[in-house]
């Protein structure tokens, strides 16, 4: 049997040895910007300086110790490569700064203030001092970005599965059940289904098998949040099934993730790998009796699958297709045996819960909401990425104060330039200026017709067009339709024709009320939630933004000159005849003699932007 307090003890005396830790982030976005050509320029650079270094965690091992991690949250300035113990945290990382830092910061303990984020000025050495970071409450990121996803050993030492075997040896079903729907934990995968309620369902339920599934499948635009955790700690993710198995009576169990999550999908396997290589996974887990056998699944990248049903389906071989409901998978799931299914982060909060207790866990967030929720915030701010804040933060923390405020076209940032933001994905609603200082949880977000979803934040500025922004969102759904109801399948098309008629000016004053009538109809007679939703985008513009929908049927102009069939390109009386924009424009479209007022050939124009951003006098706009 394992023997937890023994792996600690190991790993901790290993880590005494160590004089300094250099972690270099290793989530897909730093990867995507060259990390891992840093990670291993650190180490050959190290050798040849002569500084003693190891990538592997042993009790021999002295010196500096290089590792990778997760995603540590702060995507917008990677790649990151944080130093420990003095807590520094470099931002945007080239191979051509690692001499710097091998031989100012980790044999010489200096600062090097070029590579540090900069607050208004203010040169932020870690992320003690880093607003991103300090306005935030990372309980399930915690050790996202800190430990080495790939080192069970680590995961174990830092208190990891002590919770899965308290659950295993020392609680019944009932009493895990109990303490998890005591704690008000409501699965965070968007419906907010209460998870103690969801288990009991699935526990009371007799039969000879039973399984467990974790619903990776985040296929959200712009939502990074599942795959992250399964990046930088997917052990957390394994403890928790682990604990949701014991409680339901299963003995079995698939982490479904999406094909496109490359490192989610071969860190989850070897997590799963290394948890059966050391008996904390399989038969007579931590002695108690208890079976538990885990398999990773690769999911073919469709949308719907992100369904219950869809996705049992999906494991069985079949066409990823929702089912009706009841029964619920909880009575009849996979291969017609009871199941239950939650998504990624909800599984990482479980050990949190079963270490701490309800009551600890219901301390942070709001009564009917408790706990952290974790967001993907992109779009039109200054520092997008991957954070986490106690449930009932409004939006204003997290768009000014977290993520440091939204940006123009040209990188200024001003209160002013917020217009709108995308909350919950495709299914989920807009938000406005009005709705700032809305708590973000399940029961306020649905009085305004919106939803938390999985967590995907997109936010947008004064410069886009909420038109358009309907009209990409129902792409989205459209092609990601599984096809079975007629309403999802062909409403889905018929909407995206009109918003694509309204945006390139071909829309009458017929189409708005008839736009509405066919999106109420999608929302009420499609069968699973991607076509109930499908409509939320339009309906709630369409309640903000009115103005918007008109201007480009009435009066065939698109208001912030984003849709390009709407617009036209002018130069004003400010232009000083620079010739900069006609020497940057693709297709010769502006002439002009030097120092005298330029012009734009509207018919060879092809809006493509290139001279309002070359122009430095501000004299061109779209008008």
């Amino acid at each position: 049997m394992i023997d937890l307090e023994n792996i600690t003890q190991s790993v901790r005396k290993a880590k005494q040895n160590i004089d300094k830790r250099v972690i270099v982030c290793a989530g897909t976005g730093c990867v995507a910007n060259g990390s891992l050509k840093v990670f291993k320029s650190l180490a050959n650079t190290a050798k040849e300086l002569g500084i003693e270094t190891h990538v592997e965690l042993k009790e021999e091992n002295k010196g500096a110790f290089f590792s990778k991690s997760g995603c540590q949250g702060f995507c917008q300035n990677g790649p990151l490569v944080n130093i420990l113990p003095s807590g520094i945290l470099y931002t945007k990382v080239k191979i051509d700064d690692v001499k710097d830092i091998l031989e100012k910061s980790v044999k010489n303990n200096e600062l090097i203030d070029r590579l540090c984020y900069s607050n208004n000025g203010k040169v932020c050495k870690g992320q003690s001092e880093i607003p991103f970071y300090q306005k935030q409450y990372r309980l399930v990121l915690k050790q996202c970005g800190v430990i080495d996803p790939e080192n069970i050993q680590e995961y174990i030492a830092d208190g990891g599965y002590r919770a899965a075997k308290k659950a295993c040896v020392e609680m019944t079903d009932k009493e895990i059940c109990d303490v998890v729907f005591a704690s008000g934990l409501r699965g965070r995968g968007g419906g907010g289904f209460p998870t103690g309620k969801k288990w009991h369902l699935t526990r009371r339920q007799v039969a000879s098998k039973k399984y467990m599934i974790c619903n990776g499948d985040e296929g959200d635009p712009g939502a990074f949040m599942d795959r992250s955790v399964m990046e930088g700690n997917p052990h957390s993710v394994i403890e928790g099934m682990i604990i949701a198995a014991k409680a339901i009576g299963a003995d079995e169990g698939y982490v479904y993730v999406r094909t496109e999550y490359a490192f989610a999908v071969e860190r989850m396997r070897k997590a799963v790998k290394d948890a059966t290589d050391i008996g904390i996974l399989g038969n007579d887990i931590f002695g108690s009796g208890c079976n538990f056998t885990l398999h990773v699944m690769e999911g073919a990248g469709a949308f719907v699958c992100g369904e219950e049903t869809a996705l049992i389906a999906s494991i069985e071989g079949k066409r990823g297709m929702s089912s009706p409901r009841p029964p619920y998978p909880a009575q009849s799931g996979l291969w017609e045996k009871p199941t239950t299914i939650n998504n990624v982060e909800t599984l990482a909060t479980i050990p949190i819960i079963v270490n701490y207790g309800a009551e600890s866990y219901r301390k942070i967030g709001t009564e009917s909401s408790p706990g952290t929720k974790t967001f993907a915030l992109t779009g039109h701010v200054l520092n997008a990425g991957l954070i986490e804040v106690p449930m009932g933060s409004t939006l204003r923390h997290i768009i000014f104060d977290v993520a440091g405020g939204v940006t123009d076209e040209k990188g200024n940032v001003k209160e002013e330039n917020f217009k709108a933001v995308q909350i919950g994905g495709p299914s989920g609603g807009c938000l406005t200026r009005e709705h700032l200082d809305l708590p973000l949880d399940f029961d306020s977000l649905k009085k305004v017709g919106a939803m938390v979803g999985s967590g995907g934040l997109v936010v947008m500025g004064k410069h886009n067009c909420m038109v358009n922004v309907s009209k990409f969102f129902m792409q989205f759904m459209q092609n990601e339709s599984c096809g079975k109801c007629v309403l999802c399948r062909e409403g889905s098309k018929q909407m995206l024709l009109m918003l694509t008629n309204i945006t390139e000016g071909r829309a009458d004053e017929n189409t708005i009320p008839l736009l509405e009538k066919l999106a109420k109809a999608v929302q009420m007679g499609s069968l699973c939630a991607l076509g109930k939703t499908a409509p939320n985008p339009i309906l709630s513009t369409l309640k903000y933004f009115r103005n918007e929908y008109d201007a480009h049927i009435k009066e065939k102009k698109c208001p912030v000159g984003e849709c390009a069939n709407l617009i036209n390109y002018m130069i004003s009386d400010k232009c000083v005849g620079c010739t900069v924009c006609s020497m940057k424009c693709p297709v010769k479209a502006i002439s002009g003699e030097r120092r005298h007022r330029h012009v734009i050939d509207t018919a060879k124009c092809v809006k493509c932007g290139v001279c309002i951003a070359s122009c430095k006098f501000n004299a061109i706009a779209r008008g």
